[in-house]
């Protein structure tokens, strides 16, 4: 399987619905990405409206999510990157039931990027409501306008 986006390269790509086919999941990821260019590190970013503060989607973790990569691809905008450029991707949620409302969103906003991808379930995030945390790191490459 090739990814359809060729800014670094992807190394064993894979697709989540082969590895979980139990989970109705649809994420293009991979192992390894060698990047070329400068890195952009995004802040983990929760379902928060990044301009007034408000958490968004209160009880809803595929809704905060949903919010979280929309920030993120604002920030990589602003930072001059897209999403195809993400390489890593770390996703939090704290409850192991939620994962699978994460990361089809997650997938729909990935598609075709196949970045490197860890989950981890934690005991909690800065603040009760938060239910999800995404951060990125991209890196935008040398031959990009």
């Amino acid at each position: 399987m090739e990814p359809a986006v060729t800014a670094h390269t992807r190394i064993r790509t894979f697709n989540t619905k082969d590895t979980y086919p139990e989970q109705k999941l649809d994420n293009d990821l991979c192992q390894t990405v060698v990047a070329k260019g400068s890195m952009v590190f995004v802040r983990g970013q929760i379902g928060q409206d990044l301009d007034t503060s408000e958490s968004v989607a209160i009880g809803d973790a595929a809704g905060q999510t949903e919010k979280a990569m929309a920030n993120i691809e604002m920030l990589l905008t602003e930072a001059g990157a897209r999403l195809e450029h993400i390489c890593k991707i770390t996703i939090y949620i704290v409850d192991p039931r939620y994962r699978e409302a994460v990361y089809r969103v997650v997938g729909r906003w990935l598609k075709g990027v196949y970045p490197v991808s860890t989950g981890i379930v934690v005991s909690a995030l800065a603040r009760p409501e938060w239910l999800v945390e995404v951060d990125a790191i991209a890196v935008i490459p040398e031959d990009a306008a």
